[in-house]
């Protein structure tokens, strides 16, 4: 089995779309999502430095378009023909997104349109950049130590385990003062590296971008997924289109269990790995955690034929299977 997975913020580095733009379609249509949300993201994915595309409100509806972009060149829409995109997509059995990733995975699974991604990655970018705003907060990744000791000192600190990425890689969330502290007093045997984000994501400091987001989904036309869909929330699969709209809208302040999705790849027998662009940190992690794993990580263009060929050999299988 193969799972499609997508990233999240912090993956942006400035020009990470520049190659991706001379593929045929792909500039136009960044260009049409561009004036869809109100947002050059030809500038931004092309021309802005690290701190413009560090701003939430800009990196967010950036990196499902990275996505969102590159699965289209993998699947060839728009270039190849109509039977053989359906079983490149037919061979991806199971699709995930770390945090805003999971707009562009369940966009993929077909649960909204890709225009509709981008309408709620603006809006949830926006609403997360003005609950940011509210108080001077951050987030720090915490590399090894032991988990317990870990959590206990987050927890007498008051800070957030925003993310828990597996392999003994915790993201802490919650003020500067707090991270600061955490950075002066680290767990024993473990490092501590703050991340390139504006704000302390996935905690309740990001309750006013929930009543925004409830208000962004209103309206929106879903359907079911048509692969396994697996939630951030509890590595869970979920089926019901109505049920991971509503898991989107309550993640903005809830914790990224990303260890708990890559235990359900591990489950469902996922044998490769395909991570869209800005491809790389996911697949890093997998590396560590589903060793075993055959991985292709969408970086630029040059990437797609071997995401392509392990497709192939996917699809391949499930044929055999049937």
């Amino acid at each position: 089995m193969l799972v499609l997975v997508a990233p999240g913020q912090g993956s942006q580095a400035p020009g990470f779309l520049t190659p991706w733009l001379e593929l045929p379609g792909a500039a136009d249509r960044l260009r049409a999502w561009s004036d869809l949300v109100g947002l050059d993201l030809v500038h931004y994915g092309t021309e802005a430095d690290a701190e413009e595309i560090r701003d939430t409100a800009v990196a967010q509806p950036l990196l499902v378009a990275g996505a969102l972009l590159s699965a289209a060149a993998l699947f060839g829409d728009g270039v190849d023909g109509a039977e053989e995109v359906a079983a490149r997509r037919a061979a991806v059995g199971v699709t995930a997104g770390h945090s805003v990733g999971e707009l562009a995975a369940a966009a993929l699974a077909g649960v909204f349109s890709a225009d509709d991604a981008m309408r709620l990655v603006r809006r949830r970018g926006l609403a997360m950049a003005e609950a940011a705003a509210v108080t001077d907060t951050g987030m720090s990744a915490v590399l090894g130590g032991d988990p317990e000791e870990v959590a206990g000192i987050l927890e007498k600190l008051g800070l957030t385990a925003a993310n828990d990425n597996g392999g003994g890689q915790i993201v802490a969330a919650g003020t500067t003062e707090q991270l600061a502290a955490l950075a002066a007093a680290k767990p024993d045997r473990a490092r501590v590296r703050p991340l390139q984000v504006a704000g302390a994501f996935h905690t309740h400091h990001m309750a006013p971008a929930v009543a925004a987001m409830n208000e962004a989904v209103a309206g929106v036309e879903v359907a079911d997924p048509g692969m396994r869909y697996v939630s951030n929330a509890d590595g869970g699969l979920v089926a019901d289109g109505g049920q991971i709209l509503r898991r989107l809208v309550d993640q903005v302040s809830s914790p990224v269990r990303w260890d708990l999705c890559m235990e359900t790849f591990r489950r469902l027998g996922v044998t490769g790995f395909v991570e869209l662009c800005p491809g790389g940190t996911l697949a890093g992690l997998a590396r560590r955690n589903l060793p075993d794993v055959r991985r292709v990580a969408l970086k630029t263009p040059d990437n797609l034929t071997a995401a392509r060929e392990l497709i192939a050999e996917h699809s391949a299988d499930e044929a055999t299977k049937a």
